[in-house]
């Protein structure tokens, strides 16, 4: 004889089974489009710094201390004063969002070998720099600390026109996606330098999830 009671209790834990397989798959999905939702808002929020164009125009750039350097497109320039060494790139967001600059880091060399830097060794800007999304817009950054090791090798670089590498550290304006983009300035033949993007970290991409 059959025991309705058992076949009962089975169907309803069969069922109840179903409708929990069937409600992780809902949750997982509207997980799943969330995320996608979240990763496109921030791409429209993304900013992305590389070199500028040649076409791009001269850049006029005035320091603290009133002193000012002339950097044309995909250019950097720099300039040892009596108490400072000047350096300033010309830039362009490639990205959707305004970038702000919030820091920099220099180092008197081409590098060999990419690795990504501490943000322990990065100098804060004095104020934060504004690249509008798909506009121009540049760098800058003085050593001014003649006890600083930095100083002396940031003057022998630039005096001795030697390959130089600076790194920037940008955001969006939210205060996230925070980024690090890598520029080599190479001297030119007359007295400028000609700048390459070389390498880009981005430091607050969440984790890959199923």
């Amino acid at each position: 004889m059959l025991d309705w009671v058992t076949i009962s209790a089975l169907a309803t834990a069969i069922g109840t089974l179903v409708l929990a397989v069937a409600t992780f798959s809902s949750v997982r999905s509207a997980s799943r489009a969330a995320r996608a939702a979240e990763r496109a808002l921030q791409l429209g929020l993304r900013p992305v710094l590389l070199s500028s164009r040649l076409e791009d125009p001269v850049q006029k750039v005035g320091f603290q201390d009133r002193k000012w350097l002339k950097v044309p497109g995909a250019c950097a320039n720099a300039e040892v004063g009596e108490d400072a060494v000047y350096l300033a790139i010309s830039l362009r967001n490639a990205g959707n969002g305004l970038a702000v600059l919030h820091g920099w880091r220099f180092e008197a060399a081409r590098p060999i070998n990419h690795v990504k830097p501490e943000l322990a060794e990065f100098h804060r800007l004095t104020r934060d720099l504004y690249v509008p999304a798909g506009e121009y817009g540049y760098w800058q950054g003085a050593f001014r600390d003649a006890g600083d090791p930095q100083f002396e090798l940031a003057r022998e670089a630039v005096k001795n026109r030697e390959p130089m590498t600076v790194d920037v550290l940008y955001g969006d304006h939210d205060g996230g996606q925070r980024t690090i983009s890598r520029f080599v300035m190479v001297p030119r033949d007359d007295d400028g330098w000609l700048v390459s993007h070389a390498r880009q970290w981005n430091l607050d991409r969440p984790e890959p999830r199923d």
